[in-house]
């Protein structure tokens, strides 16, 4: 646990904070929030060291360790696994399953620990700092923001580890329902001061909106008694009779103190164009192809539609081809099989997490929204600067010198100066904070045109998303509902779903449906194709478990050879958790091959239905 008395710290002019006080006790998993910009990060920085406060101090226990994921990038093993091993303390060096279970949980697979670190991407990178911090159980946990980097197989891995977590854990994250489902309490910066309160965001928020009013009302219920004061006074002064009461109320006023009315804090308040649209379909997708490499398909014959209104979200694993399909969509690549058709009265609006490159450094914000689209004006392009947070001379800001997070918010402005009826959105929230991801949230919900939007963060699914776009298996396949529905059909198959996953057969008739024998062989063939995509990674799991099996059969062996001699006795431990593994390993494969079993016999009876009744009509 820690211990924070007194803690200032300003840059500058700016001062982040003054005089804040807290503590973490043992056990507590707590949520640091506030605005960007207000001192979140340099609070982390000051609790491991890496900043010195202006005044104050920090108290830990003797010994406490502390666990912090750096931006930092050095690595000098030649594997993933050996570099992740470095985080082991020195008396584990032997159990490299710590680490393998977390780097598979962080979205590494077993072919990816035997690569060179330098391979991967920097997100890949930053999640094996991740992985090297959590391998060495620190006393307290500092995360940072760690959803940025991770798809959401890999956020809800982490959020149960976290959850189970048994020493101290600080987080700070733009991610509301990740971080409500992990935090026992809540820290907040705010007006350059901080208050805990147990438990989570909604807790936190609801009490600092109830103490803003009290204080409000109580400020003015002062002002107005001290205008009854100096109006008394005033009235009164010369009236030597009442010099006794005149002179008890100076007094009163001498010792009232003023309380300053609450600085407005600036917030995010946007909304998107829209233009007119009266078709019913803005665009048909067709058995679209794509890959980077000709080895490896992305995606195969992927079909689908956009309708007015729609709200399409991409999901699923990093590398897999979320962004490729958005780029696909936007015309920014061309698919090499398929067509992708639009209605020549839709209007495109793009948002895509590498476009910050193409802003132009010598430019003003003001500037860059100046330029985006032909209709805009001077009144136009400072009215959106200051929807986007940069009032006066921050408009006047060069785009060289302001931070990644404040590039996105132009990309974002820029956005909402374009006339649009289908926004393309790539994880518009990163480099958000909680409030801004909130306006961004309720923008979108306002928008009267069709989305389509790669996110991990599940409260935009929750409440957002009417049909899915799922990169889970091989290739990328469409849900039809929203996402609750999605995760209550087995979702993404992690140990908190349910074991027998309910999936909607394709192909499968509706009540009283009459089908042709053309459409008959074409869903018998839907069924055919999506049983391959079920059934595929379910074996090539078991594949991979049985691997393990047969590695850590050998470990054993050469563990009970050392075991021949006394010396070596000190093995017994390792054996017994070798044997441990083997055993959950053939756990999870009997379980995968009930699945499987039970998954094959439902497509093969949908596939024997239809043959039957062409049987019939033949």
């Amino acid at each position: 646990m820690i211990s924070v008395e007194n803690i200032s710290k300003s840059f500058a002019s700016q001062t982040l904070f003054e005089g804040i006080s807290f503590r973490v006790n043992q056990g507590e998993r707590v949520g640091l929030v506030g605005r960007n910009g207000h001192g979140k990060t340099t609070l982390f920085r000051i609790i491991t060291g890496d900043e010195h406060p202006d005044s104050g101090t920090i108290t830990f226990p003797r010994g406490y360790r502390i666990g912090y994921v750096r931006q930092h990038l050095d690595f000098t093993e030649e594997t993933v696994l050996k570099e992740g091993l470095k985080g082991l303390p020195e008396e584990e060096q032997l159990n490299h399953w710590k680490v393998e279970k977390i780097l598979d949980g962080l979205g590494f697979s077993s072919q990816d620990m035997q690569r060179h670190p330098e391979e991967f991407s920097g997100g890949f990178q930053v999640r094996l700092n991740l992985a090297k911090v959590l391998v060495s159980e620190p006393d307290m946990l500092l995360l940072d923001e760690p959803t940025n980097y991770l798809d959401i197989t890999s956020i809800r891995w982490i959020e149960r580890f976290l959850l189970a977590w048994p020493h101290e854990l600080i987080l700070i994250t733009h991610d509301r329902s990740f971080m409500d489902k992990i935090v026992t309490h809540t820290i907040g910066i705010h007006r350059r001061k901080i208050r805990k309160i147990s438990g989570n965001t909604s807790n936190y928020y609801a009490q600092i909106l109830q103490d803003e009013e009290i204080y409000e009302k109580t400020r003015i219920n002062d002002e107005r008694r001290r205008k009854d004061i100096e109006l008394f006074i005033t009235r009164f002064r010369a009236k030597a009779r009442l010099a006794n009461m005149v002179q008890s109320r100076v007094k009163t006023l001498e010792k009232q103190e003023k309380q300053e009315k609450l600085e407005k804090i600036k917030a995010l308040d946007f909304s998107f164009q829209n233009t007119s649209f009266s078709a019913k379909y803005l665009a048909t997708i067709s058995d679209i192809s794509f890959s980077y490499d000709q080895e490896l398909l992305l995606i195969r014959d992927f079909s689908f539609s956009i309708a007015k209104g729609d709200r399409i979200c991409i999901v699923g694993q990093n590398g897999k081809g979320k962004t490729t399909l958005l780029k696909l969509l936007a015309g920014v690549l061309k698919p090499q099989k398929g067509s992708i058709t639009y209605n020549p009265n839709v209007k495109k609006g793009l948002f895509e997490q590498t476009n910050i490159a193409s802003l132009v450094d010598s430019r003003t914000v003001e500037e860059e929204i100046l330029y985006s689209c032909d209709h805009v004006d001077s009144q136009l392009a400072r009215d959106v600067c200051g929807a986007m947070m940069f009032e006066g001379d921050n408009a006047l800001k060069k785009i060289s010198v302001i931070s990644g997070g404040e590039k996105s918010r132009v990309m974002i402005a820029k956005l909402l100066v374009t006339p649009a009826n289908l926004l393309l959105l790539d994880e518009p929230t990163n480099h958000l904070d909680m409030e801004s991801c909130d306006a961004m949230l309720a923008a979108i919900d306002s928008f009267e045109g069709a989305v389509v939007m790669v996110t991990h963060n599940e409260m935009f699914l929750h409440a957002l998303a009417q049909r899915l776009i799922v990169f889970q298996y091989q290739y990328p396949y469409l849900f039809e509902g929203t996402y609750h529905r999605f995760l209550d059909n087995g979702g993404w198959g992690d140990k908190d779903a349910p074991l027998k996953r309910v999936r909607k057969t394709p192909g499968a008739e509706k009540p009283g449906e009459r089908l042709t024998k053309k459409e008959l062989r074409r869903r018998r063939s839907e069924i055919i194709t999506e049983r391959g995509k079920v059934l595929s990674p379910l074996e090539k799991s078991i594949s991979n478990l049985e691997n393990m099996i047969d590695l850590n059969e050998k470990r054993l062996n050469q563990s009970i050879d050392l075991m021949q001699s006394a010396s070596q006795s000190k093995d017994g431990p390792r054996i017994a958790e070798l044997s441990q593994t083997m055993h959950n390993c053939q756990t999870v494969i009997d379980r995968l091959f009930d699945e499987l079993e039970e998954t094959t016999s439902r497509f093969d009876a949908q596939k024997a239905i239809f043959e039957k009744k062409l049987e019939e009509l033949e």
